[in-house]
């Protein structure tokens, strides 16, 4: 089977998909440099799947480190997921965004090309889409986007797309997430993000176990149904999944490949607390705060391509979401420690 390395592999989504790949009889790799995820992570995969795995603690920056994994293994494809994830925090910290995950992908892109590993598959964001009319589409135009960290993801496709144009020989996939939550149902494996969580599932079910007081919900005033924004939030197994559908259509195809993987349906904030709150019987202390810098007020996917040409959809709803995220909580009240 082909070997893949996964770049931020022990990750919130990185490890769902490496133990997805795993399932799949795949060999893989991970790199991490651990600065949004735990040690503990790797272990837990291989409980999960009773596989090994082997690690590497680099960061995608690093070229000569990068080099070393690529001279020490034959690596067919490269998943790439290492990258600062967080809308508000890139409003803060601009340049670090911009040099994570802009000039990380560059520099792996050149060990890639230099070791002739030709097989991409990006971790992407719906951000890209802008302000676009929703649902988004695929065939849209991107880049009018309200925030640095879509930004970064907006300039990373644009700089994939012109490779491609330069050398035929690539195939990349270009994956638009939405919002993932939820966990491994095993509750071994989940979003534990350091410090005060930046998303709002995780803070959500802080707040339910005690650990954090209360949520401030950004924002009252959009215009929504409920004046909270809307999102296209997808189970993390489901995108999982869709990783290794489009593994195996850019292993046996070159191009460059884009997909939206999200349910298709869109949920306010409040109606994520009423869902949390009905599927676990928890009661979540909220309060409306001001707006938050970045955010749309909606944002939700048409993932009709990905069905035709991946034959991927997703399978879990709302309360499968909220029941494996309280699960992986409950199990694991101090994360990962």
């Amino acid at each position: 089977m082909p070997t893949i390395l996964a770049t931020g592999g022990a990750g919130y989504i990185g490890s769902h998909t490496c133990v997805e790949l795993l399932n799949e009889n795949f060999d893989v790799i991970i790199l991490d440099n651990f600065h949004n995820s735990v040690p503990e992570v790797l272990s837990r995969i291989e409980c999960i799947t009773g596989k090994k795995i082997k690690f590497y603690n680099c960061d995608v920056r690093n070229k000569e480190n990068l080099k070393k994994i690529f001279s020490e293994n034959k690596i067919d494809a490269v998943i790439h997921f290492a990258g600062l994830k967080s809308v508000g925090e890139s409003c803060k910290i601009p340049l670090d965004y911009f040099d994570n995950n802009v000039s990380g992908t560059i520099n792996l892109c050149n060990v890639m090309k230099e070791f002739n590993v030709k097989n991409l598959v990006f971790s992407s964001s719906a951000t890209v889409y802008g302000r676009n009319p929703i649902p988004y589409k695929e065939d849209m135009p991107t880049g009018d986007v309200s925030n640095p960290y879509g930004r970064t993801k907006y300039i990373v496709e644009e700089i994939l797309k012109d490779l491609y144009a330069s050398d035929n020989d690539w195939s990349i996939a270009l994956l638009r997430y939405f919002n993932p939550i939820g966990a491994h149902e095993s509750g071994l494996i989940g979003e534990e993000p350091n410090g005060i969580p930046n998303n709002l599932m995780p803070y959500i079910s802080k707040v339910a176990i005690g650990k954090l007081e209360k949520l401030t919900v950004f924002g009252g005033d959009y215009d929504t149904k409920d004046g909270t924004c809307i999102r296209d939030y997808i189970h993390v197994v489901d995108l999982a999944k869709g990783h290794t559908k489009a593994l195996d259509k850019i292993l046996s195809s070159s191009g460059i490949q884009i997909y939206n993987l999200g349910t298709g349906k869109g949920y306010s904030v409040l109606e994520i607390i009423k869902a949390f709150e009905d599927s676990t019987g928890q009661k979540v202390n909220y309060s409306i705060g001001p707006r938050r810098a970045g955010d749309l007020a909606a944002n939700y996917s048409d993932s009709q391509k990905a069905l035709k040409e991946l034959g991927w959809k997703t399978q879990y709803d709302i309360n499968k979401m909220c029941k494996d995220t309280w699960n992986w909580q409950q199990k694991n009240p101090n994360g990962y420690k």
